[in-house]
């Protein structure tokens, strides 16, 4: 995870990517694919993802079945 600091900016960092995340699943549940499919434009690498993904589980904001779908947790 890489987080602001003097080498990486805001833009730059796993936590540019929280709010986009965020907001399409405020519209509902959707599979993992697809989630990254439309988060793809705001990834510097892939991997990107699943920083973000982990950081949002950790902070209890997201949860995820079996399935693979992910939702907004509450």
């Amino acid at each position: 995870m890489q987080l602001p600091n003097k080498l990486y900016s805001y833009q730059c960092s796993t936590l540019a990517l929280l709010p986009p995340i965020l907001r399409i699943l405020d519209q509902g549940e959707i599979h993992v694919h697809e989630l990254f499919m439309q988060t793809r434009s705001h990834l510097i690498d892939s991997t990107d993802f699943l920083a973000a993904i982990d950081c949002l589980y950790a902070l209890r904001a997201i949860d995820m079945t079996d399935e693979g779908m992910v939702y907004r947790a509450h």
